[in-house]
């Protein structure tokens, strides 16, 4: 979905019915069209720092990343070159046939078509030429220069090779947007084996009397305990932010995790954190859709969205060009986040971790921090300022040079919250955001989430959290562990196929070994 101006969101709710064969497909397509679409002369088309890059972000997003990493040498070259010489003979063929006294070239040129033409029709690939290939080419580039020694009619031939240059360029752009839309779908259908796994925890809560799992402890609401939120529909990355958090903590006695999902998830969830310990810490799932107030009951379950990802297209001057746009991604709050003053009733404080972070340090000092009068604290990322954002912020009052801030890690006072009364002053944005639809309600997310924590924001310090890895192939692997969190945002998510392979390995290693439902899923990320 996009706004005008190049504000695309990428919603991290994953359509979890969608099926494995439309993933199967788009991986499938992918590999075979992305080696097409350089053979096809795309190979140069999107080097970095290049204006043709930035215009490819401005329509594809993160495809034109994942596509440059994924290019491939050039194979086949001598069937590149056949075609290449078939479409300079048969652009000068139709002139030279109308020519006096060049039967003889005519019949020659003929005869070396119809022979490429034979081959071609034969094989695909070099290994499948016959021996005397290279004669055969050699025959073909004499017979074409004999053919641009005569005097033709050159706008003939021009007319002719801008035909097939037309058509081999709309074919390479069918596929190109093609294959930008089988990727898209791809990064947002989950893999058959989590999709599995779920409907197997699922299936094993009801047959093993769910109800039994179902604890209260006075820790919940213990305001001495070290409290974490995390939203997640997604059974493994859940797990993931909450081993990776208790392995670093210091006591995880102290740790209480408040995991919220929606329905369809939450009967996975409870036998999943029923029958894995993570440590000595303290996990509550809680069903979302059971705590709907009144100002969100006209929402559906679908548009009660987590945390939400946006691709943003900013000018870098006054010329609206592609070569003066810079494209940056950032993640914020989404709807379900502004029920927390009153999910959590009791509690004073809470950290708040989105579902594709890992925690990498005890995360304790983020509980001594002072906030001030602050109500979140939060990264704040620079790279987009309010006032480059103003065609979305509205009339509203605010400070242009106010820099924007990214969710991944946030400690929120709740008690400050409440007093400011954040969670109305959202809704009240939303609606003036929002045009109708569920399109119109995610993307009046990134404007809402903004402005409703105006002159709210504590900035963390930058080594807490680094973000990027779901979309940046340039981010330093050797600095990786100075961060306390890594922060997966974007659309290549590190449990799919088309995540960044580099960077798995950091989020691979908290993963819960020899588990039998795993197994039975084959899950093996």
């Amino acid at each position: 979905m996009s706004m005008k101006g190049g504000l695309s969101s990428l919603p991290t709710t994953k359509k979890r019915w969608k099926g494995f064969a439309v993933t199967v497909l788009a991986l499938v397509v992918l590999s075979l069209v992305v080696p097409l679409l350089f053979l096809l002369g795309f190979q140069n088309r999107f080097p970095t720092g290049d204006a043709t890059e930035k215009s490819c972000q401005l329509r594809f997003g993160s495809y034109c990343l994942w596509c440059r990493e994924h290019k491939e040498k050039m194979k086949d070259r001598k069937v590149k070159k056949m075609k290449d010489q078939l479409f300079i003979a048969r652009a000068y063929y139709p002139s030279i046939a109308k020519l006096k006294g060049y039967e003889k070239l005519t019949l020659e040129m003929k005869q070396n078509i119809q022979e490429h033409e034979r081959i071609l029709s034969d094989t695909i690939v070099d290994a499948g030429l016959p021996p005397n290939i290279d004669k055969v080419i050699q025959r073909l580039k004499a017979t074409v220069a004999k053919a641009r020694s005569c005097h033709v009619d050159c706008s003939n031939v021009d007319k002719k090779l801008r035909q097939i240059l037309d058509l081999t360029e709309d074919e390479a752009n069918f596929h190109l947007r093609q294959s930008a839309f089988l990727y898209h779908l791809g990064v947002q259908t989950i893999p058959k084996s989590l999709h599995c796994l779920s409907m197997r925890l699922t299936v094993e809560y009801f047959r093993s009397n769910g109800a039994d799992m179902d604890s209260s402890s006075a820790d919940k609401h213990n305001p001495d305990k070290q409290h974490c939120v995390v939203f997640s529909r997604n059974v493994l990355a859940s797990s993931i932010v909450i081993n990776s958090t208790v392995m670093h903590a210091e006591d995880s006695r102290n740790l209480v995790f408040h995991l919220l999902t929606d329905e369809e998830n939450y009967f996975a969830m409870k036998f999943w954190y029923s029958k894995n310990s993570f440590g000595k810490a303290f996990i509550y799932v809680l069903n979302i859709e059971e705590f709907k107030t009144n100002y969100m009951n006209d929402m559906n379950s679908s548009q009660m969205s987590f945390s939400e990802e946006f691709r943003i297209s900013i000018p870098v001057s006054e010329e609206m060009t592609p070569s003066r746009m810079r494209t940056e991604y950032i993640s914020v709050f989404g709807h379900a986040h502004f029920l927390l003053p009153d999910i959590l009733k009791n509690l004073k404080r809470v950290v708040i971790l989105d579902d594709d972070v890992v925690v990498q340090r005890d995360l304790l000092p983020l509980w001594n921090l002072d906030l001030g009068d602050k109500v979140i604290a939060a990264i704040q990322f620079c790279g987009v300022r309010f006032g480059q954002l103003k065609s979305y912020l509205g009339s509203n009052s605010y400070d242009s040079e106010t820099c924007s801030w990214m969710s991944g890690v946030n400690i929120i006072d709740l008690e400050k919250w409440r007093e400011y009364n954040i969670s109305g002053s959202y809704l009240r944005l939303l609606q003036e955001q929002k045009s109708g639809g569920e399109e119109s309600w995610r993307t009046s997310v990134l404007p809402a989430s903004l402005l409703a924590f105006k002159d709210q924001v504590y900035p963390l310090e930058d080594s807490w959290a680094l973000s990027g890895l779901g979309h940046d192939y340039e981010v330093d692997t050797i600095t990786l562990k100075n961060y306390a969190i890594l922060h997966y945002n974007g659309n290549m998510k590190p449990w799919l196929e088309l995540g960044i392979a580099r960077y798995k390995s950091y989020w691979k290693k908290f993963l819960k070994q020899n588990d039998l439902f795993m197994n039975e899923c084959n899950v093996n990320l």
